[in-house]
């Protein structure tokens, strides 16, 4: 939907450093995120490893975050230091099926290091964010006993002792921490009843807490070695069907949290840039349509009209008036991206000649080098196909060499239908392609 420096409110000011129409461009197109999440739940998972990289960059993003009107929920992984105190006491512990057999005298350890973790990042959040209104307003963090947990027990003939699994998360109490403006703090531990502490994967503990806020959002941040390789979005079915343990776990969210994240710690300011850039910072499982192809409809007569203006007035396509666009937009195929036109194309019958004009082509600036355009053409050719229509045309001043590439060859005004050699504009000096479908 992508550092070591420190991020968070530097990562403002070094943006505010930009040239203004990139900041002005930059602060436009976050300005429907901003509306979207103001006020929205989102869990936050963080790896131990990413809080040991850092913990005062992340706490940056996530001070941001809250003062920009998100209710968060930090669920606060430590694998590296519990794997590390264990081995500074002297104490081995067991791994199986990816759960660390949890002994009474190793729980004791583990309870230091998680809570030195918690205890670092709540420091860090204490600092507030430098050089910005924010930097002397206190924001109240809290943690406590939310996560009622029970052991895991036996399975398979395997005792992990003081391993455990949620049991149910007070929810009402962390909704009212929310409510009064808290970030709310879940470290890896679980408490039962009987007052005993049980050792929790974050990454369950993340998902359970989204699942049961009902949360808008559910984000994981940690190092990841493939992230260069990451599709921008999966379906929950592509993400369970993958052969990745974490992106198979995390689409289990995606039943009830619409948008689910994934992301590398490594990218400077991953959690801004996936929250309010339009094209994120790392990998997005969503049924919510992210990235669709449909037909238009009035309602999108203003996205076109942003879309294709700027290429009129280069003189790239013919201009049209609000008003014909009105008239023609039925015949417009659309790529979106979360909300916004990106792409567009018209297929215009050519009455009773068994063929069609292909007009109005754009592709959104920002999108050209991702081969959008021939997926517009393929959209376009399906469409004149279903219309049993055996040749497509089109005209064009600027692009005659890439439909080329796309087998149109080159044709002549006298191989256009009559009517449409009518119309033909002898000012523009179109050149004339054609291809059989």
């Amino acid at each position: 939907m992508a550092g070591s420096v420190p991020v968070g409110f530097q990562a403002k000011i070094r943006v505010m450093t930009l040239p203004a129409d990139n900041f002005v461009k930059t602060f436009r197109d976050s300005v429907p995120y901003l509306q979207a999440h103001r006020a929205a739940t989102v869990v936050v998972g963080v790896d131990g490893a990413a809080l040991a990289d850092g913990v005062v960059a992340i706490a940056h993003d996530l001070l941001l975050l809250q003062a920009l009107g998100m209710r968060l929920v930090v669920v606060v992984g430590a694998r590296p230091q519990i794997e590390q105190a264990l081995e500074q006491a002297g104490i081995n512990t067991e791994i199986k099926s990816g759960v660390r057999i949890t002994s009474a005298e190793a729980q004791q350890v583990v309870n230091q290091a998680v809570g030195q973790v918690r205890v670092e990042l709540e420091a860090a959040l204490s600092r507030g964010l430098p050089e910005s209104p924010y930097q002397h307003q206190q924001v109240p963090v809290v943690s406590g006993n939310y996560v009622i947990a029970q052991p895991i027990g036996v399975r398979d003939g395997v005792d992990y002792q003081h391993s455990g699994e949620l049991r149910r998360l007070e929810t009402a109490a962390l909704s009212q921490q929310l409510d009064m403006g808290a970030i709310v703090l879940l470290p890896c531990l679980g408490y039962s009843p009987s007052g005993e502490v049980f050792n929790l994967a974050a990454e369950e503990l993340a998902i359970a807490a989204a699942k049961a806020l009902k949360a808008d959002k559910l984000a994981w941040l940690g190092p990841v070695a493939d992230a260069n390789d990451w599709p921008q979005v999966l379906t929950p079915a592509m993400a369970k069907a993958s052969d990745d343990i974490a992106l198979q776990r995390l689409a289990d969210a995606s039943e009830t949290v619409a948008r689910v994240h994934r992301l590398d710690s490594a990218v400077d300011g991953a959690l801004l840039k996936e929250f309010y850039t339009r094209d994120g910072a790392g990998l997005l499982i969503t049924d919510g349509g992210y990235d669709s192809e449909r037909a238009a409809t009035v309602e999108d007569i203003g996205g076109v009209l942003t879309l294709i203006e700027p290429l009129e007035q280069q003189g790239v396509l013919v201009p049209r008036s609000r008003e014909q666009l009105e008239l023609e937009i039925e015949q417009f195929q659309l790529l979106e991206r979360d909300g916004l036109v990106v792409g567009c194309a018209a297929l215009f019958p050519l009455g009773e000649a068994n063929a069609g004009e292909l007009a109005c082509l754009a592709v959104h600036p920002d999108y050209r080098q991702q081969q959008l355009a021939k997926v517009l053409l393929r959209r376009i050719e399906a469409e004149a196909r279903k219309q049993a229509l055996g040749q497509l045309f089109v005209l064009t001043t600027h692009t005659a060499h890439w439909f080329k590439e796309q087998g149109f060859d080159a044709a002549s005004i006298e191989d256009l239908p009559v009517a449409r050699q009518q119309l033909y504009n002898n000012q523009r000096n179109s050149q004339v392609l054609v291809k059989s479908l």
